[in-house]
C-alpha cells in the first residue's frame, strides 16, 4: 500500500480540490498525438546517437566508425589530416561492410569528403525532424495543460 502512495502524481488534497474536467474525444486525440510524437522523438535521438557511418571507413592503420556525433565528425577530420600527410604513391586500405579495398590516396581522400558531406546532410535531417517534432509537442503541452491543468502529466 505504501508503494502506491508513492507513486501518486498529486496529493489528497490536490485530488479532491481539483474540479473534474471531462476528457473530449479532441482532447484524447490531442492525448495520443503527443504520445506518438514522445516515442518518434526517443526513436529519432537514439537513431542519432546510434548512427554509425555505414561505410564503415578504415584507412590503414586510421579508422572512422563511431556514432554520428562531433566526436565522429573531430575523428574524420582527424582521419582526412592524417591522409594529407601520407605519401601519394602509397595505396591505403578502405573497408567497406567486411572487405578491404587496396585504393589510391586520391580516391580514398575523395570518398571521405563524401562520406563525411552525408553524415552531416544526414545529422542535419535528423535534427530538423527532431526540432519539428519539439515544437509540435509544446504546442500540444500548452493546449493540454491549459485544459486539464495539473490533472494531467505530460513531462518527458
Amino acid at each position: 500500500m505504501a508503494s502506491i502512495m508513492q507513486r501518486r502524481m498529486l496529493s489528497k488534497a490536490d485530488e479532491e480540490a481539483s474540479d473534474e474536467v471531462e476528457v473530449r474525444r479532441e482532447d484524447q486525440d490531442k492525448i495520443n498525438r503527443f504520445s506518438r510524437l514522445h516515442q518518434r522523438e526517443l526513436t529519432l535521438e537514439e537513431e542519432l546517437k546510434s548512427k554509425s557511418v555505414r561505410f564503415s571507413s578504415t584507412f590503414s592503420r586510421w579508422s572512422c566508425a563511431d556514432e554520428v556525433s562531433q566526436k565522429e565528425k573531430e575523428e574524420l577530420d582527424d582521419l582526412s589530416t592524417e591522409l594529407e600527410l601520407a605519401d601519394e604513391d602509397e595505396k591505403v586500405q578502405y573497408k567497406i561492410g567486411d572487405a578491404f579495398f587496396h585504393i589510391p590516396l586520391e580516391q580514398a581522400q575523395e570518398m571521405l569528403e563524401e562520406a563525411t558531406e552525408n553524415l552531416e546532410e544526414e545529422s542535419n535531417v535528423l535534427e530538423e525532424k527532431l526540432s519539428s517534432i519539439r515544437e509540435e509537442m509544446t504546442q500540444l503541452k500548452v493546449e493540454l495543460y491549459a485544459r486539464f491543468g495539473k490533472q494531467i502529466n505530460l513531462e518527458t
